[in-house]
């Protein structure tokens, strides 16, 4: 039986041409970048036509793209060097309570070690802060904004060009987690007037192990890490070549198929909702219905565990989903970001998020309505929770 894989959020496939961009960068072309000899001068060029392809994606100036392991540390990067910079004259920042954690635990780190202000804004029942909360919470020793552009669990985009006008006019710097956007919907620096944001190869195509940090001109932080000059002394260290290369060719094949992407995989999001809204009783959509990634059906079932599904799921039908962030599997505490929404344990235990790719078709998820139902019906008969009639 094939795989049916509804779990984009926490990684996607490598694109065969991405594989085959990366390859000679293994072997024929393993040169060090730093080297001045002709093979340490490809991988180097090799690397700038990224770091272009990259900035094109969010329309910034290759300059301004700094390579790294992944999203955390790009996220890393930006908070702690921000703060390290600006502190103890602007040592507070402000971020939201359904941060990833490498955000939320930043911040923490930073509060209970160096002496960090940090305001937590609160979101409403779809996932979405309160701007005036944000404008009234900037204060002179305001060091940095942190806010999400697109939640990694139920889908929620933030109104990130109010966001970056709000930060524009108190001369606060912007830094966004973008990981999830990138690559799904579009994304533009200048738009929303950020200073700094992470983004991670892996999550539009792109192999695992790269990231990159945005850094606008301007913006000075200090460096996280000592050893090298690379990547302007902000990331040293030698540069991963092939995931870079990777990184490039995600992003220029991400810009060249957004639109179409994004209308197949909305299709197939919608027609999924409406089959399950049709066929199983007592199931709520979390997030924001009008700003909300295209990928994303996050849904909650009454009365059950969402680890039972997932378990039935992957037996009965081998189909591939997720109770919540990839970074907290197997943690079976309620999910931060349901319960800052105000939804209860009850509801965010039983809360499966299905996250669509490029590759998904209209056949898989016919397949997966022909499992789903029978699973929720089977473990609500069990459930102590369920009213008789489910029973």
């Amino acid at each position: 039986m094939d795989t049916i894989y509804l779990d984009h959020n926490a990684t996607t496939p490598t694109d065969p041409l991405v594989v085959k961009k990366m390859l000679p960068f293994f072997s024929e072309e393993f040169g060090n970048p730093s080297s001045i000899h002709a093979k340490g001068q490809t991988a180097k060029d090799a690397i700038e036509v990224a770091r272009r392809e990259m900035a094109e994606l969010i329309g910034a100036d290759p300059s301004e793209i700094i390579f790294t392991s992944g999203g955390t540390e790009a996220d890393n990067i930006a908070i702690r060097g921000v703060f390290s910079k600006l502190a103890p004259k602007k040592n507070h920042l402000i971020i939201t309570t359904i941060e990833h954690p490498a955000v939320l635990q930043t911040a923490e780190y930073l509060e209970k070690h160096h002496g960090a202000e940090v305001t937590y804004l609160d979101v409403d029942s779809t996932g979405r802060i309160n701007l005036k909360e944000l404008e009234s919470s900037i204060t002179e020793k305001t060091a940095l904004v942190s806010i999400m552009t697109a939640n990694n669990e139920v889908g929620t985009i933030q109104p990130m060009e109010e966001i970056g006008e709000i930060c524009k006019e108190k001369g606060v710097l912007l830094h966004t987690d973008a990981v999830q956007a990138v690559g799904k919907i579009p994304f533009d620096v200048n738009k929303y007037n950020i200073s700094l944001a992470a983004f991670s190869a892996h999550k539009f195509y792109g192999p695992k192990g790269v990231g990159a940090l945005y850094v606008r001109k301007g913006v000075r932080l200090d460096s996280q890490t000592t050893g090298g000059g690379q990547e302007r002394k902000i990331r040293p260290g030698t540069l991963n070549t092939p995931g870079i290369v990777g990184m490039g060719e995600a992003s220029r094949l991400a810009k060249e198929n957004l639109s179409a992407h994004t209308k197949h995989i909305t299709e197939l999001r919608d027609y999924f909702k409406k089959r399950i809204t049709e066929e199983i009783s007592d199931v709520i959509f979390h997030g924001d219905s009008e700003h909300q990634l295209p990928q994303v059906a996050s849904i909650g079932f009454s009365y059950i565990e969402g680890e039972g599904i997932l378990m039935f799921l992957d037996m009965d039908g081998n189909i591939q989903a997720s109770s919540g962030s990839a970074c907290t599997a197997g943690d079976l505490h309620a999910s931060h970001v349901l319960l800052a929404m105000g939804i209860s344990h009850e509801a965010a235990n039983g809360t499966i998020r299905f996250s669509f790719g490029k590759d998904n078709t209209k056949e898989q998820v016919d397949k997966v309505m022909e499992v789903l139902p029978p699973i929720v019906e089977r473990l609500r008969k069990m459930s102590p929770l369920a009213p008789k009639e489910n029973k």
